[in-house]
């Protein structure tokens, strides 16, 4: 039977190696994918064919999310899981630089867009006992200069994830840190983030792991979110906040 899987954030970087891993796990997974920029989201459509749909938009915008919904019920009637990848770093600043209306707009990307979209899936998902799979980051429990924005609302997620699996025993949820993966948001840190905001002990540090070649490549921590969505959330992890690299979701990393 056809394995439904939503995904946000699909047009690159983890989002584009987990559509993917999910289509790679099982010959019966389809992907129903959003972003803002449709070039790259046709290029997959134009490899993957009917097993991958997609809607163009802002995540934070409630009708984009309800027509990503629609697309996968019109064409399967169903959803088996959700995969929230979106996200986005920006603003980094230290403590002292706060403007709060653009922790407010991070908020909106990183946690509330999820929010509504949990919601607006939820009916469906509890239907086939469906998974949700949250991208979340080191920097929800670990400091990072001056990524206090990102880092409170990664943690926000990981709290969520636990709310969804204490109180909806239909549906299972996990929050699953990718490491420090090779994607455009590591450039950003390099070239722009760092030597404009983060100190110079901080910048060094991700420049050096860049220079190291010691950067996660985004496939592998794909693999552990689309194996989840696709064979499921064991009982073990619901809830829970994990790396994806700990020895308990060995069964879903790449070999």
């Amino acid at each position: 039977m056809v394995k439904v899987v939503i995904v946000t954030g699909a047009s690159r970087g983890i989002g584009r190696s987990i559509v993917d891993q999910v289509l790679k796990a099982s010959d019966d997974a389809v992907v129903c994918g959003v972003a803002r920029s449709e070039a790259p989201l046709k290029e997959i459509k134009s490899q993957y064919g009917d097993r991958f749909d997609y809607t163009v938009g802002d995540i934070t915008d409630a009708a984009v999310l309800n027509n990503l919904v629609k697309i996968a019920i019109d064409k399967y009637g169903k959803i088996d899981s959700v995969i929230a990848n979106a996200g986005v770093l920006d603003p980094v600043q230290n403590i002292n630089e706060i403007k709060v209306d653009e922790w407010k707009k991070l908020y909106n990307i990183n946690f509330f867009s999820i929010v509504e979209l949990v919601s607006i899936t939820l009916p469906y998902l509890k239907k086939g006992s469906g998974e949700i799979v949250f991208v979340s980051s080191d920097a929800s429990d670990t400091y990072f200069n001056s990524w206090g924005a990102y880092g409170s609302s990664k943690a926000a997620l990981n709290h969520f994830a636990m709310t969804i699996a204490a109180e909806e025993p239909s549906v299972k949820a996990v929050s699953i840190a990718p490491g420090i993966v090779d994607t455009n948001m590591q450039v950003s840190i390099r070239e722009n983030f760092g030597p404009q905001c983060m100190s110079a002990e901080a910048t060094k540090m991700f420049t050096d792991l860049h220079k190291d070649g010691k950067l996660v490549h985004s496939d592998y921590p794909a693999s552990v979110y689309a194996k989840l969505a696709v064979f499921g959330i064991p009982e073990a992890v619901n809830g829970k906040y994990l790396s994806y690299d700990d020895a308990i979701l060995k069964d879903f990393q790449l070999k």
